[in-house]
């Protein structure tokens, strides 16, 4: 019997997550006092509290939170997350921190796992760092106006794919809060594998996101380029008014053009074409359309109410062959059409260019040098919208340390990883055709070839009769409106898709580019002892693979 590739992976994923790769709760060196690690063991429950909350009857935090397995690509045997449970609904859960997170003139490093088991539609899986002062507490519920210092992660729906980098500062001159967003945030990665999401603040107000270990961003907090952190120093002064003389026309109609003695602006644009001739066949006595002989009036046709009874009109079966009724010359573009003649346009000798206000100092100016340094963080949680229910999240990490971040990588997310993907890889369809079966790509290659031809074919048949209506449009738009609405409405309907679908793409190609050029550091995740036990499993995979073979060899010799 032969056995696939895919199902030996598969197999020998399954053995290596039943027997030899088992998720092991670790403190990562020595943690900070202040410092927070969290891989949701038996005594999750005492650590967190889901909100109910309620704003009113249409916003409630009904959705339901649990920890438990994966169960879509499990990766490590025991491994538990905390799981979003229910579709269509707002979560909120939050956890307090034993020592609250002081960031002053210091690194902060947040750090956790995101699990899209069903994908994600519409919604988001961000976390957010609560304040200290007016945050969650026994008596306070956590919800959307829990005042946070940062919140961060992915967000998904529709065209909006984006992780999230929000600040929240206060604005000395009025006393309120402003949230302060990364102008061009990257893409959040939507798959069913775990993806590593890591925020770094240093107090040389850089900043950096990775995504699965490599920087995806990365800038400074005082850079305009990826905050507005700070109002301007000067701003239009509100009382200047530009001056009635002022010229901002640059260009302006030629005073001195003429217009030229042939030209006529009442030249029609369509005129009957001169060489056409009218068919010897056609048969202008005979009418196109002709009474039903087949019709009856219908028995509740009451002609003292509802009038004379007149058969409905059929083409005339003897104009099929030729034409019939008046007949009149196709309409041609006149070559003498020049349309409404306008004089030519000259640079304007008065012109003084554009107009803007005269600058004046902005009294709301004010400055924000160190962002870094964030009030004192009492709290974290996840206070989410999503369509998509089984989001799951997993170690995560607060703290000073990169290294500390990047040790707790190295030894829960890329053994869980690599799991993932081989479990992934094995379960997904195959991309190409059964070497086995050049029939059956023969017979598939030639049905999406008709296809594509009929395809072609129908469109230059409707841009045939798009142009034909266009034609007659200009001759006579009246009469075409009035007699065929149904293909005016039909050819603005493809007019405005075409638009539309055009400006989605290339709002789409911009924002790509936008992600791809943005200036970034790459910094793969460090290779660790796990990690070299994984490849070992690939080996053994290998050399499993090898020995079917050789078996398959001895019984067909």
């Amino acid at each position: 019997m032969k056995v696939s590739r895919p199902i030996i992976l598969l197999f020998l994923s399954l053995v290596s997550y039943a027997a030899d790769v088992e998720r092991k709760d670790f403190l990562p060196l020595s943690l900070e006092s202040d410092a927070f690690f969290e891989q949701f063991n038996e005594t999750w429950a005492s650590r967190w509290k889901p909100s109910h909350s309620k704003r009113d009857e249409n916003f409630v935090y009904r959705g339901e939170w649990d920890v438990e397995e994966p169960t879509v690509n499990p990766g490590l045997k025991g491994d538990k997350g905390l799981v979003a449970k229910t579709e269509a609904a707002h979560h909120a859960i939050s956890a307090r921190l034993p020592t609250p997170f002081d960031n002053t003139n210091n690194t902060l490093v947040l750090q956790y796992e995101v699990k899209l088991q069903k994908g994600l539609e519409c919604g988001g899986a961000y976390i957010k760092l609560l304040s200290q002062e007016g945050g969650v507490s026994d008596s306070v519920e956590f919800s959307n106006d829990t005042p946070y210092q940062v919140m961060f992660g992915p967000d998904k729906c529709g065209m909006s794919n984006k992780v999230h980098f929000i600040l929240r500062r206060k604005n000395p001159k009025t006393g309120e809060y402003e949230e302060k967003h990364l102008k061009v945030p990257p893409m959040a990665r939507i798959v069913k594998t775990s993806t590593l999401y890591t925020l770094i603040i240093k107090p040389n107000q850089d900043f950096e996101i990775r995504i699965n270990g490599e920087v995806a961003k990365a800038g400074s907090l005082l850079d305009s380029r990826y905050f507005d952190l700070t109002p301007p120093k000067e701003i239009d002064d509100p009382n200047d008014e530009k001056p009635a003389d002022w010229v901002d026309d640059e260009l302006i109609p030629d005073p001195n053009a003429v217009k030229p003695e042939d030209w006529d602006e009442d030249a029609p644009y369509l005129i009957p074409d001169p060489n056409a001739v009218k068919p010897e066949d056609w048969d202008e006595d005979a009418e196109a359309y002709i009474p039903d002989p087949d019709a009856v009036k219908p028995e509740y046709w009451d002609e003292e109410e509802d009038g004379e009874w007149i058969a409905p009109k059929i083409p005339n079966p003897a104009c099929e062959q030729h034409g019939c009724g008046p007949w009149s010359a196709p309409k041609i573009r006149n070559p003498d059409y020049k349309g409404k003649w306008t004089p030519e346009l000259i640079e304007n000798p008065d012109y003084k260019g554009p107009w803007s206000p005269r600058k004046i100092p902005n009294p709301e100016y004010y400055e924000d040098p160190t962002p870094s340094n964030l009030e004192p963080i009492g709290a974290l949680g996840f206070e989410l919208w999503t369509m998509t229910d089984s989001i799951m999240f997993d170690n995560i990490y607060l703290g000073h340390s990169i290294e500390e971040a990047e040790y707790i990588g190295n030894n829960t997310f890329l053994p869980k990883v690599e799991i993932e993907e081989q479990i992934a890889a094995a379960n997904a369809p195959q991309a190409k055709y059964d070497a086995e079966e050049p029939e059956k790509q023969i017979e598939e290659q030639s049905l999406v070839s008709d296809l594509l031809d009929k395809s072609v074919d129908r469109v230059l048949k409707v841009y045939a009769s798009g142009k034909a209506y266009w034609a007659d449009l200009l001759d006579d738009p009246t009469k075409t409106l009035l007699n065929r609405p149904g293909e005016a409405f039909f050819f603005a309907s493809v007019v405005v898709g075409t638009i539309t679908t055009t400006f989605a793409i290339s709002a789409t190609i911009v924002s790509i580019f936008a992600t791809l050029f943005a200036p970034s550091t790459p910094q793969p995740v460090k290779r660790s002892e796990a990690k070299e036990r994984i490849e070992s499993v690939k080996e053994k995979a290998t050399a499993s693979d090898s020995k079917v073979n050789e078996t398959e060899a001895v019984k067909r010799g």
